[in-house]
Order: structure tokens, then C-alpha cells, then sequence
């Protein structure tokens, strides 16, 4: 039951993940490798893929289907291959950012990371806090790839970015967060919107803040 409250978190942030990458235009600046970003591209449309496919499936067959086990087949096979890839491409270049790979390929890196394992995420963690200060990607998603891993941790998230399924109510509902009145001030330093508007547009959660 764990495994399919992650799925669906997973779910609803596709498409606030795919809202925060940028089609990159300049592939002809001298600067950027265009192997790596057709490598990436390809890694994109396959971690991305499957995962748009998952609310079909579930709709027409329900998540303890035979369609939906086959579907976490191929999606955990390729999410394998392209961590391999991703952690190969980091061990021979460093955090690659938008100057080498373009913003989509940037992105793309940090999301096969989000959804790999719970120990590569806290061993990719550092780097990727590293490429933030460097300008090689993006604070709002090193912000939910720490929440992802204080969540698996058992520990309160920092920005509010991870939400789960209510198994009694069947409802969406937000992990612990710390500090709770504070989060849209440390949202915003990050460049995420008010908790109020990702809540109700990406989770369909009626939220209010906590007041101090």
C-alpha cells in the first residue's frame, strides 16, 4: 500500500515537475553538448512517459491490475537504466547544468534522481545543493529533493512539496511540515508559489497556513 501512495504522489507531481522545465532553444551555442542532450532527451521522454501513463491505467484497470503491475515493470526497469545513465554522465562531467545540457536536459537530471532510491537520493543530495550554489540547477527542485528525502527519513519536510494518500479518508494530505506558518517565506526564497496555490492546483487540497 506504501509503494502505491508513492506512485500517486509521483503522479500528481509530474506535472509540476514538467511546469518547471523549459524547452531549450539554443541547442547551436557552442557551449552545449548536444549528445548529452539528446541522451537526456531520450531519458526524459521514458522516466516522463510512463509516469503519464500510470493515471490511464489506473482509471481503466485499477491500480492491482495485471496492466498497472506490467506498467511498474517497464517503469522500474527504466528508471533503473537511466539512473546508470544519469549517475555516469555526474561521475564523468559534475552536475551538468542548463550552459552544457539546456534547461530541459538540467531538469531532467534532477528528476531521475527524484525518483530514484531513497540512498542514492541522500548520496546525490550533496551535489546537487553544490549545483545549486553553482547555478547548474534550480533551488525550487533541490527544495523538493530535500523534502523527498526528509520524508523517506520519517522527518518533517522543509518547503511542503511532498503529499501522500490519506488511506482512511482516500484523500491527499501533505507529509509533516516543520515550522509549518513559515513555509511560504521558505517557499519563496526558492522560487516556489504559496503552499494555498500548489495544493489546490496540483493535489486538489484545500489548504490554509498555519498562523503563528
Amino acid at each position: 500500500m506504501k509503494k502505491i501512495v508513492l506512485i500517486l504522489c509521483c503522479v500528481l507531481m509530474t506535472g509540476y515537475c514538467i511546469g518547471q522545465i523549459m524547452s531549450d532553444k539554443k541547442n547551436a551555442a557552442s557551449n552545449l553538448s548536444k549528445p548529452l542532450i539528446a541522451l537526456l532527451d531520450t531519458i526524459f521522454k521514458e522516466d516522463q512517459g510512463d509516469r503519464l501513463n500510470i493515471d490511464t491505467i489506473r482509471k481503466q484497470f485499477g491500480w492491482q491490475s495485471k496492466q498497472m503491475d506490467s506498467l511498474m515493470n517497464i517503469m522500474g526497469y527504466h528508471d533503473s537504466m537511466n539512473l546508470m545513465r544519469v549517475k555516469h554522465i555526474i561521475d564523468m562531467h559534475g552536475w551538468p547544468g542548463p550552459d552544457v545540457v539546456g534547461e530541459k536536459g538540467a531538469s531532467t537530471i534532477f528528476l531521475v534522481v527524484q525518483h530514484a532510491d531513497s540512498l542514492t537520493q541522500v548520496t546525490y543530495l550533496p551535489k546537487m545543493q553544490e549545483a545549486v550554489k553553482e547555478g547548474k540547477a534550480k533551488p525550487q527542485q533541490l527544495a523538493l529533493l530535500e523534502d523527498r528525502v526528509l520524508t523517506n527519513q520519517g522527518k518533517p519536510q522543509i518547503y511542503g512539496s511532498q503529499v501522500r494518500r490519506n488511506e482512511q479518508t482516500g484523500k491527499n494530505e501533505f507529509y509533516p511540515i516543520i515550522d509549518e506558518p513559515n513555509v511560504n517565506k521558505r517557499r519563496a526564497s526558492v522560487g516556489l508559489e504559496p503552499l494555498e496555490d500548489y495544493a489546490k492546483k496540483y493535489f486538489g487540497i484545500d489548504y490554509n497556513v498555519l498562523k503563528l
